[in-house]
């Protein structure tokens, strides 16, 4: 079957959009991975629903967007100096003799932008939907574009220039169960506005979960600033949240999106499969 052209429906006003008539397990021509790239920056959430793939064909879609973290199940890569190795991701709460057989196995998660605690953050995320509980788990994304843009212009002014801090424990999903005086915690420091290299957009680059202090400010100040920027981003007018069906594929910009989850049944099976993209193609 021969794609000549995305099939495309916005999955809400504020950012998403569903891709129809693809089959990811087959190689995708050239012309249409262009399309999906620029689908991708256009609208920051893909939805690819309806799939059914093998962790190879999910590498494969995440190398149309960058590098994937992986080479295949089982053989991760191996990143350059002091990271670790990488590969696919289990996001799951099934546990084997007591142990979680995956990562971020429970309830909610707050917002956040994966890698930002790393000095490369992640530039996109792919997740397939492999088993999902009968309510909650809603993964929810926020538009930092947006939320930017409708910062007062004073607002704007004073935080165009700040850095922050950025710290995460990869067991934590609430930002009060990270104890930042750690000293074995990835951490970063970053632009608190970025503009994004593809759109030339600026957004809002800070999170709930990870963003823990405005460099060279006093720690009231920047925690009061912080919390008035992480009640105005997540906003509900900025926020779409993904229903999730078996089958389906999601792929996120990390650079101009947060996202979270919403609590389900402890008791219901959860289990997604992750493969993060990286700047460096």
């Amino acid at each position: 079957m021969v794609i000549e052209h995305l099939e495309i429906e916005p999955l809400s006003a504020i950012l998403g959009a569903r891709v129809t008539g693809l089959d990811l397990a087959q190689e995708t021509p050239e012309p249409v991975k262009q399309e999906m790239r620029d689908a991708f920056h256009k609208y920051g959430v893909l939805c690819f629903s309806r799939q059914t793939l093998e962790p190879d064909d999910q590498i494969r879609f995440a190398s149309v967007f960058g590098r994937a973290d992986a080479s295949k199940m089982g053989r991760p890569v191996a990143n350059e100096g002091k990271e670790r190795e990488r590969g696919i991701m289990l996001i799951t709460n099934i546990r084997e003799n007591g142990q979680p057989i995956g990562a971020l196995p429970d309830g909610e998660m707050h917002f956040h932008s994966d890698g930002s605690h790393r000095d490369v953050p992640y530039r996109a995320t792919t997740l397939y939907a492999v088993q999902i509980p009968s309510r909650g788990g809603e993964t929810k994304f926020a538009n930092l574009y947006e939320a930017y843009n409708a910062l007062p212009e004073a607002t704007k002014a004073r935080i165009d220039d700040l850095k922050a801090g950025y710290i995460y424990d990869v067991y934590a999903t609430l930002r009060d169960q990270v104890n930042e005086s750690a000293d074995n915690l990835s951490n970063s420091v970053h632009p608190l506005v970025k503009t994004h290299p593809a759109t030339g957009r600026k957004s809002l680059y800070l999170s709930r979960l990870m963003t823990r202090n405005i460099v060279g400010m006093d720690r009231a100040e920047s925690d009061k600033l912080l919390g008035e920027l992480f009640d105005h981003a997540e906003r509900p007018e900025f926020v779409y949240a993904h229903v999730w069906s078996v089958g389906d594929l999601l792929i996120w910009d990390n650079r101009c999106l947060n996202h979270a989850r919403n609590d389900f049944p402890a008791e219901e099976i959860r289990l997604m499969r992750r493969v993060t993209v990286s700047e460096s193609v």
